[in-house]
């Protein structure tokens, strides 16, 4: 049985590491910017920032046995504010007709956009490569804890929830969508823009064109991979459908990634949520997998969260002794639920 909880300082070494295989904006491979996301980590979940909506979470899965960091995730209570928007671009389809040349065509259309009071993000999902594939499921573990998170504490996030995915990247990292379109506009190559952005969007809004982008323009192979979801990121895509997140009908301004979205509370596993006080004495007879979790603000560790069966009942929630030592729950101790299939 594997632990999940929030992220510790201790863990800066762990989160380096597998900074190093994602290096996304979410969780850069860079030590300086990763001590700062685990320290306002750590502030959010001790409800250090007043403003709920500026907070943001890092969750780790750990093997107890081993004392190793397996894998991590993360949830943005709201991506894109005044200071630093959610840009994107919308993308819509126009048609031409010329009865002249009885000509018809149809163009994808791209336009930038802006949230400035934009959705919860959920993101910076990496899984060591040593584990995936694994019999416990960790990627799956640490996409849904997000969930059970945001289902203890629905008033702390928005009412929307994104997911951006990451596209097909060429080789040596980069972005062909930038390189055709974003590079022209900036100047800047792909990894310079991407490390400017988790600062300053300024000069997207700034230097990228107000009118319409029609993609008609760009190299064929780039349309065709626009809105294209990656190999490395086909099984969170998997997950989040799963639990009802669908296209938004955006994509990424920097590679040209997919946007995903559900409601919170239509996401199937915030619907299933259930909640409990843990049972004594003998269990009685368990089925199906749950992510039990338990919160403690007052101590250093102030979230845990387990896979595990479970027999519910009322008010009364049987756990496994593993589990129930995993949380450190005594019985009567309020516990919450989601169904983990």
């Amino acid at each position: 049985m594997l632990l999940l909880r929030d992220v510790q300082r201790s863990d800066l070494g762990a989160l380096h590491e597998l900074a190093r295989v994602l290096n996304s904006v979410n969780l850069p491979a860079d030590r300086r910017d990763l001590a700062a996301i685990v320290q306002r980590s750590a502030a959010s979940f001790a409800c250090q920032i007043r403003n709920p909506l500026r907070r943001s979470y890092v969750f780790v899965l750990e093997d107890p046995g081993r004392r190793r960091v397996l894998g991590c995730s993360m949830v943005i209570a709201q991506h894109g504010t005044r200071e630093s928007p959610c840009t994107f671009f919308d993308v819509a389809e126009r048609e031409h007709y010329s009865s002249t040349l009885d000509r018809h065509f149809r163009h994808p259309v791209l336009s930038l956009g802006f949230h400035f009071d934009g959705p919860t993000e959920v993101g910076g999902l990496v899984v060591s490569p040593a584990e995936r594939g694994s019999e416990a499921q960790p990627g799956k573990q640490l996409s849904y804890v997000r969930f059970l998170y945001m289902a203890m504490y629905p008033d702390r996030f928005r009412e929307t929830v994104l997911a951006e995915l990451m596209p097909p990247l060429a080789k040596n990292g980069q972005s062909e969508f930038w390189e055709a379109c974003g590079r022209r506009f900036t100047g800047l190559d792909y990894q310079d823009a991407d490390k400017m952005s988790r600062r300053n969007k300024e000069f997207i809004q700034q230097l990228f064109p107000a009118a319409d982008l029609y993609a008609t323009l760009l190299p064929p192979g780039v349309r065709r991979r626009l809105g294209a979801v990656g190999r490395p990121s086909r099984a969170a895509q998997r997950l989040l459908q799963e639990i009802g997140f669908r296209p938004a009908g955006r994509i990424d301004p920097f590679d040209g990634g997919p946007h995903y979205e559900a409601r919170l509370d239509e996401v199937s596993l915030v619907r299933g949520h259930r909640t409990g006080r843990v049972a004594g004495g003998p269990p009685d007879r368990m089925s199906g997998d749950w992510l039990v979790g338990v919160s403690r603000p007052g101590e250093r560790i102030r979230f845990r969260a387990v896979r595990a069966p479970a027999a519910l009942a009322g008010e009364s929630v049987h756990l496994p002794m593993e589990a129930r030592n995993l949380l450190r729950v005594e019985p009567g101790e309020r516990v919450h639920l989601v169904p983990i299939a």
